[in-house]
């Protein structure tokens, strides 16, 4: 009788688990799986890829290869489908899982542009099925204490940010991906997105911006270095600084040791300012005045606690938890529509020199 009790679980667990596909096996798509591998309620049932090296690796994990979206859906019958292929491919793709009733993880940025991502967000909002944005740094434990220490009031009204993204890209980065050093592929578009929405998540909404670009100095035809000044809806304003060609420490990747590829340095890259305090990220260091604020008397540094965990893993367990109606999503379409709303900004400020407003 035991022997069965525990086979009955084993099939209810696997019959519960959500069905997984991901679309697009590049470096992302990879993270993607491994992942999932780590999620229980969660199961990769196909790839949809067609390069020889996309399938010696579904081969490598007995994993199912197919060549086009409609072949997982018809071969697999997928709850959940992620799409890391290149944007310009993620509407398309969106579409077609909308019609099919199947909620997407959509890869950052969410579209080419704010008004094809309106287009894609306003067809999943009347079929009712949900568009999740993959800004996976909201779903890091540190993001989320940061966050409640604001809501919280720990640094008082917020009236500042500065985020620093400063890191270089070797020649061997572009030279295996040749569209990297394109228009329109530059770190304003392809890094800046992430900084962008967790200044958003943080800070409040941006409703202003101003903004200076440089060019490579490689030769490629994208920026190498940007800055911008944004304006938010409860009055405080922010610098935001982007490079792919300085050698700094202070970038996201170096000092939030989410991917153990990156080297790790001790620094952090975001300064919240705010009435009462301030605090720095993702070290997460608190700075206040002990109730009295007066720059002749002592401050004081609190390193805060959070819990640490793969934000990837988080990021799949919450998609899972959102394919069965059990949360909304924590980063919606709509939310992956005002981060980009910022970004056209920055690039129409930037190429005009003049101020956008949002």
């Amino acid at each position: 009788m035991d022997n069965i009790r525990a086979r009955d679980v084993a099939i209810k667990q696997i019959m519960n688990k959500a069905r997984l596909v991901i679309v697009g096996l590049g470096l992302v798509g990879k993270r993607h799986s491994d992942a999932i591998s780590l999620v229980p309620d969660a199961d990769l049932v196909g790839i949809v890829e067609t390069s020889e090296s996309a399938k010696t690796f579904a081969i490598d994990r007995d994993i199912s290869c197919v060549d086009s979206l409609q072949a997982a859906f018809e071969q697999f019958q997928p709850d959940g489908v992620i799409l890391s292929t290149p944007t310009p491919l993620h509407v398309e793709q969106g579409e077609y899982c909308v019609e099919q009733r199947c909620p997407v993880l959509i890869e950052k940025p969410l579209a080419t542009s704010a008004t094809e991502a309106e287009n894609l967000i306003a067809i999943a909002e009347r079929e009712s099925v949900p568009i999740l944005v993959g800004h996976h740094r909201r779903h890091n434990p540190l993001i989320q204490k940061a966050r409640a220490l604001i809501d919280d009031g720990a640094i008082g009204d917020v009236r500042s940010v500065h985020a620093q993204c400063w890191f270089y890209k070797p020649d061997h980065y572009f030279a295996e991906a040749p569209w990297r050093t394109r228009k329109g592929a530059g770190p304003v578009s392809v890094n800046l997105v992430h900084d962008i929405d967790l200044i958003r998540y943080l800070c409040g909404e941006v409703t202003t911006v101003s903004a200076q670009t440089a060019p490579s100095s490689r030769g490629f035809e994208n920026e190498e270095v940007a800055a911008a000044v944004l304006g938010f809806e409860n009055n405080a304003i922010g610098t935001v600084t982007v490079s792919d060609g300085i050698v700094s420490p202070w970038s996201w990747e170096l000092t939030a040791q989410e991917y153990p590829v990156y080297p790790t340095t001790q620094e952090s890259c975001y300064q919240i300012g705010g009435s009462h305090g301030s605090l720095s990220v993702p070290d997460l260091t608190l700075w206040n005045q002990n109730g009295k604020q007066d720059w002749w008397e002592p401050i004081n540094a609190t390193l805060v606690h959070r819990e640490a965990s793969d934000p990837l893993v988080n990021q799949i367990a919450h998609f899972v938890r959102v394919i069965q109606k059990q949360e909304a999503p924590l980063v919606s379409g709509s939310e992956g529509l005002k981060t980009m709303r910022v970004l056209e900004a920055i690039e129409t400020a930037a190429t005009s020199g003049n101020t956008v407003r949002i």
